[in-house]
């Protein structure tokens, strides 16, 4: 049988692994035989995906931590060494928006609540920045481990209405650049950085940007697609195998990239 895929028994944690597209990522990896731990702020949220997970015989915990929060996630790194004896794999899945954060179509750049702005910038920033600096310490230990964060479509170019998320999304990939190239040159080439930038799903954080209130695509949706060589949006389960690929063997030559997964959206103008 061919291994190079395999991400069977790897620890992996992932951070956000209960939200829309988290949580396809948690179980799909589970299904694959990874060890998944998620870690969350909302232990209701992430005991019950472990419970499903444990009823279908895979391997899942849950444990309570913030990601923009060092002491929680230091008590993370202690117990999951502890019982685990080593990380493999890093994904950096949480994010958010706030409306405070996003320009409605009848305000203006000026009328951005700075309070929830830094809020969505510091989710999506450094939560991403410090789980890595505090899970990536005890990979370098060993000279071994993936580390794989999430970016976005609005990475790459501006994008209407959400300043905020597309600051730190852009951030992301330079974050992830850096990192790449600053692991492999101090702690060997066993330490892989990479990113991977959905294109346009239907998630709790667009959810008010893509629907109207009945529950039909908004004009934003629609000129989303319109500018999708797909025609369509993304299905959750469509990210997995890109994933796979990054936190595996196959891609042992491969750090320091972002990986467009957006139906054609990024490279298509006219």
């Amino acid at each position: 049988m061919n291994e190079l895929f395999s991400v069977k028994e790897k620890v992996v944690i992932i951070t956000g692994g209960y939200g829309i597209l988290g949580r396809s990522v948690t179980k799909y990896l589970a299904s694959q035989g990874a060890q998944m731990i998620i870690l969350g702020r909302r232990p209701e949220k992430g005991n019950a995906l472990v419970d499903e997970l444990k009823k279908e015989g895979y391997m899942a915990y849950f444990m309570q931590a913030d990601a923009t929060d060092e002491v929680s996630l230091k008590k993370c790194r202690e117990d999951i060494v502890n019982k685990f004896g080593r990380i493999d794999v890093l994904i950096n899945a949480a994010g958010g928006n706030k409306p405070g954060a996003v320009i409605q179509p009848s305000q203006y750049t000026f009328d951005l609540n700075l309070d929830d702005l830094k809020d969505v910038v510091d989710l999506n920033l450094y939560g991403t920045v410090i789980p890595t600096m505090i899970f990536g310490e005890e990979m370098a230990k060993v000279k071994k481990g993936v580390i794989l964060n999430f970016s976005s479509m609005a990475s790459f170019r501006p994008m209407t209405r959400v300043v905020g998320y597309s600051a730190a999304k852009a951030a992301i990939n330079s974050f992830t650049e850096f990192m790449a190239g600053e692991l492999a040159i101090k702690f060997g080439e066993g330490l892989r950085v990479n990113a991977i930038a959905p294109g346009f799903f239907l998630t709790e954080q667009n959810k008010n940007l893509m629907t109207n209130p009945d529950g039909s695509w908004s004009d934003r949706a629609q000129a989303v697609m319109a500018h999708t060589p797909f025609h369509r949006l993304g299905k959750a389960e469509e990210i997995n195998g890109t994933i796979q690929y990054l936190i595996s063997d196959a891609s042992s030559f491969v750090t320091g990239t972002v990986v467009a997964v957006d139906g054609g959206f990024n490279a298509f103008a006219i």
